[in-house]
């Protein structure tokens, strides 16, 4: 197994898992092509909108985010493995013309990932979508804002 190296400490993981790490820290909306390096034909991908079976589907649904974005990087903070699955925690950073002013939006999520030999199978995000983009919308992040506020209170 190859060793990664994350926050300067050594982890041995399945390939799939390595791989995993590697695209996601070095993945833009120029390199796409190695999320087919990663995915299975079958994968199950899920995030908090979208629901999505299949390496072709996937695909699509990756071109069309990342080719709004000006700029989106990942960051590996931590990975938790059990032997067959991985909690991935990671940080995002990007920015998108429309959100934000255009300034870069920070984003902490984790992923619930699978794999099978070298190839990931399943993919699920978790993450706060408000922080993501409706805090940062013109119109609706003020309401969200306030409703956050108003809630912590």
């Amino acid at each position: 197994m190859m060793q990664e190296m994350i926050n300067n400490q050594q982890f041995d993981y399945p390939q799939w898992l390595n791989q995993f790490i590697s695209v996601y820290e070095q993945l833009n909306k120029n390199n796409l092509e190695l999320l087919e390096t990663l995915y299975h034909q079958d994968v199950h991908f899920q995030d908090p909108v979208h629901q999505i079976s299949g390496l072709n589907h996937l695909m699509t649904y990756c071109n069309f985010m990342y080719s709004n974005t000006s700029h989106c990087k990942f960051c590996i903070d931590e990975v938790i493995f059990d032997g067959v699955q991985a909690g991935v925690y990671w940080t995002m950073k990007y920015r998108h013309p429309k959100l934000n002013q255009g300034n870069t939006i920070t984003v902490e999520g984790h992923t619930q990932v699978k794999g099978e030999r070298e190839r990931v199978t399943y993919h699920r995000d978790y993450l706060d979508m408000g922080a993501m983009v409706y805090e940062h919308a013109p119109v609706l992040g003020r309401l969200v804002r306030w409703l956050k506020h108003r809630l912590a209170q």
